[in-house]
């Protein structure tokens, strides 16, 4: 049975590049779009063409060279920003407007100062003048999450009327739980008329460290599209991160869904990403982070150096990473420095391994981490005679 496509739609030069410090400049933007539609990222949002003229040239020219994915162009609802978005993407080959506005209580209250009837006057009409330039049209219902379901599908039904192909549905404050944002998938998949003719979308944030979670709930329960960052860059504390749910939808067959991403091409798009934004990837971060697959504790690196599948669930080389890599700490046993020694062109017996051990932990308890150039020095400090193979 062959997989349900979960459509992959980039941010990272939109939403991500809005984190303070990551700004982008017109090179850098077009090198990392290269990379996007080589990786098989299907919508790059290329940015926010009315914010600033540099903008606008960036999606311009993003435009003209994305050869695969559509290209998008985020705008309020607002006539003048739709013409702007309209102008900018006329190059490509593929162009999507992403228009929309706030729907929850808080944000028609206090953002807009109106009523439920006139944000749903205004999406509609959005909707309707972004279509006049392009086929493709996104409506995102800003706080979506904090939205209630009931008014929700109300304007979700209105802009599939007027024409939106992909209906976006934020969880603009990262608040929701998984089991509430994909209850509030399936709500609209059930209640809403015309469903059928739009592509439920999950854009969720990180607030809570849920915005991974959160966007799996919401293709389990209907969703198409994930709207998501290389490394979950974003603002405040980030957005859903591709390499995470490009991996979970690979690893996780029984969901019977994929993309269209090439995951060997993960961990360098990540190294090149972090670079070029100048934003570290944290060690510990989940695909690419430098100890996605590294092991220092001695029954862990046992189990691995026995079967990689013991402590690894995805094997390095799918999303990049030549190998897992056995550290060698205070904590780490006979079997990783025998591994390790052997790495470096010594092969040890078991009695002279018991008397290299000694001298490791030793040196072990005074080092952080021991690296290759330690190991024969350890082995010297023995004073056991080993010929190096």
């Amino acid at each position: 049975m062959s997989k349900d496509k979960v459509q992959i739609f980039d941010t990272t030069l939109r939403d991500g590049e809005q984190v303070p410090g990551c700004k982008l400049d017109a090179k850098q933007k077009l090198v990392i779009a290269e990379r996007l539609d080589y990786l098989g990222v299907d919508i790059i949002e290329a940015g926010f063409p009315v914010s600033s003229p540099g903008d606008f040239k960036s999606v311009t020219q993003i435009s003209e060279l994305v050869k695969n994915a559509t290209v998008c162009g985020l705008t309020r609802a607002v006539r003048k920003d739709i013409e702007v978005a309209a102008e900018a993407l006329k190059s490509a080959k593929r162009a999507r407007i992403h228009t929309g506005i706030g729907t929850s209580d808080s944000h028609i209250k206090f953002k807009f100062n109106s009523n439920k009837d006139a944000i749903i006057e205004r999406a509609v009409d959005a909707v309707s003048y972004a279509k006049s330039f392009v086929e493709d049209v996104e409506f995102y219902a800003e706080d979506a999450g904090r939205t209630d379901n009931e008014f929700l599908a109300r304007v979700c039904e209105a802009v599939v009327k007027a024409g939106a192909t992909v209906l976006n549905i934020p969880d603009t404050t990262g608040y929701c739980l998984p089991d509430e944002y994909g209850a509030k998938i399936k709500y609209l998949k059930e209640n809403v008329n015309g469903i059928h003719n739009a592509v439920l979308s999950c854009h969720c944030h990180n607030d809570l460290g849920l915005a991974t979670a959160n966007s799996i709930a919401g293709v389990i329960n209907g969703a198409r599209q994930i709207e998501c960052t290389i490394n979950g860059i974003g603002e405040r504390a980030g957005n859903t991160s591709l390499e995470e749910v490009v991996m979970i939808l690979r690893q996780h067959p029984s969901l019977n869904l994929d993309t269209n991403i090439n995951s060997k091409l993960l961990f360098d798009t990540s190294q090149m990403v972090s670079r070029k934004m100048g934003m570290m990837v944290q060690p510990n971060k989940a695909i690419v982070g430098a100890n996605a697959f590294a092991h220092s504790s001695g029954i862990h690196q046992d189990g691995v150096i026995k079967n990689r599948e013991t402590y690894e669930i995805i094997d390095p080389a799918d999303v990049g990473v030549n190998e897992s890599s056995i550290v060698l700490t205070a904590r780490s046993g006979r079997a990783a420095l025998a591994y390790r020694a052997k790495l470096v062109g010594f092969e040890l017996t078991k009695l002279q391994l018991d008397e290299v051990y000694e001298e490791f932990l030793k040196f072990a308890d005074e080092n952080k981490e021991i690296s290759d150039e330690d190991i024969p020095k350890i082995i010297e400090a023995s004073n056991i005679t080993i010929e190096s193979i």
